[in-house]
């Protein structure tokens, strides 16, 4: 009993601070990528409440698909001068 709140808490605080690189992140791409850790974090909650079949569904359907056509979308949509600048 005592370790799954240790399990919760931690994941928990995992979760608000990956949510909160999300919002505060300037890079698109970086934020993308917090999302996905942030929506993973969501499914092991899932399997703290024992349903596993859901934390699979989370991580197929929102990690797999979303973040997979949100990183896609962000690659093929940058402009060449965001990448000049960043490389002066």
């Amino acid at each position: 009993m005592v370790y799954e709140t240790i399990a919760f808490a931690l994941f928990a605080l995992l979760t608000v601070g990956f949510s909160l690189g999300v919002v505060l992140v300037d890079d698109v791409f970086h934020a993308s990528l917090l999302l996905g850790a942030s929506l993973l974090s969501v499914a092991v909650h899932y399997v703290l409440l024992q349903a596993e079949f859901i934390a699979a569904m989370q991580i197929l359907v929102y990690v797999g698909g979303v973040l997979i056509l949100i990183t896609f979308a962000v690659m093929l949509t940058r402009r060449e001068t965001d990448l000049e600048v960043t490389n002066v």
